[in-house]
């Protein structure tokens, strides 16, 4: 029974840390959202060339998808993650590929930003061969710089 009660109070405790990490980690959010900061993302859109960029030293976690249109809802089309597996398994079978960051799409493809559509980024992804497809990124994935 003592061990059965230790177990209990060890998991209540483990859990209430938990919880208490998560509510700051969620207040912190919120405070940055105030103060008029946005979370730092990996992503870049050049100004002036308006190509989409996330560099190879990258030391942010991240994830995070462009759609076929500006809706989460539709199919994604292509997968930006700092995790392995993502890309490695291609989770979501993006027809344009997973991806830790830009330099490991296939040589001579690249990705320019078109405009905004809503909360939405318009993209191009522009492949070697010259084919060009365009998908949505959410505005919240990249900074223009």
């Amino acid at each position: 029974m003592k061990k059965a009660l230790v177990l209990v109070l060890l998991l209540t405790g483990f859990m209430g840390t938990r919880a208490q990490t998560t509510a700051k980690t969620g207040a912190q959010t919120q405070t940055a959202a105030k103060a008029g900061t946005q979370p730092q993302t990996a992503a870049k859109v050049d100004k002036k060339t308006k190509e989409f960029i996330i560099p190879s030293d990258t030391k942010a976690e991240f994830r995070f998808y462009g759609y076929q249109y500006p809706n989460e809802t539709t199919k994604k089309m292509i997968c930006f993650s700092s995790n392995r597996y993502d890309v490695a398994a291609n989770i979501a079978n993006c027809p344009l590929g997973s991806y830790f960051n830009t330099g490991g799409m296939k040589e001579g493809d690249r990705i320019i930003y078109l405009g905004k559509v809503g909360n939405y980024g318009k993209m191009n992804y522009i492949a070697g061969s010259g084919k060009k497809t365009i998908f949505y990124m959410p505005k919240t994935a990249y900074t223009i710089k």
